[in-house]
């Protein structure tokens, strides 16, 4: 079994029992071709918890500092990570990230590229546009919702794949690309606390 197998099955023997996960639209996440899962960022720990509940197996970024240590660097190699500096265009990572689509992987990304310290959703960067707009990929749009607390219930939502062709014939910025996908976030998260809400009353 691969390191990444292996880490996905211990994780998700701790994490599933421990913050009560629910997964709802997990069939919206195409079995093959390039998908670019796209979700909201509450908490640290929003990339392992993404990563058990997608179906497929997932590439992230993560910061270049972690990759300082030769051990740490080759679990995170092992684990589907990759480098990428924060703070400034880091061709690298882009073109890391376009490879891995066009081999037909999944490609995870935090369109606000850094946690919500309110928990609520915050305006996106461009990186997820340019990716979106940059590949054929399918984006699937995810919201985390509920505290990161033992016990209590946390939800992942996977979206219906967004259709971006209109956004790149009709060559829409990275910014607005990326706005568009962070609008399709927060409607999945209104969606289910309208529900939710309802079913209290």
């Amino acid at each position: 079994m691969s390191l990444y197998k292996t880490a996905k099955a211990i994780v998700s023997g701790i994490f599933y029992p421990l913050y009560r996960i629910q997964v709802i639209g997990k069939e919206n996440v195409p079995k093959q071709g390039p998908v670019i899962i796209c979700s909201n960022h509450i908490s640290n720990l929003d990339p392992p918890v993404v990563g058990i509940t997608s179906p497929r197996d997932i590439y992230f970024m993560a910061k270049g500092e972690l990759f300082e240590r030769a051990f740490l660097r080759k679990l995170l190699y092992g684990i589907h990570a990759f480098p990428v500096k924060r703070g400034m265009k880091d061709r690298n990572a882009l073109r890391k990230g376009l490879g891995i689509l066009e081999e037909g992987k999944t490609l995870g990304l935090f369109p606000e590229g850094t946690r919500s310290k309110t928990g609520k959703v915050g305006k996106p960067m461009a990186g997820a546009g340019f990716f979106a707009l940059r590949s054929n990929a399918a984006i699937v749009p995810c919201a985390i919702i509920g505290p990161y607390k033992p016990g209590k219930k946390l939800t992942v939502i996977y979206g219906e794949p967004m259709d971006m062709e209109s956004h790149r014939v009709a060559r829409t910025s990275a910014k607005d690309a990326a706005e568009a996908i962070m609008a399709e976030i927060r409607k999945l998260i209104e969606n289910y606390n309208s529900q939710h809400t309802s079913l209290d009353k």
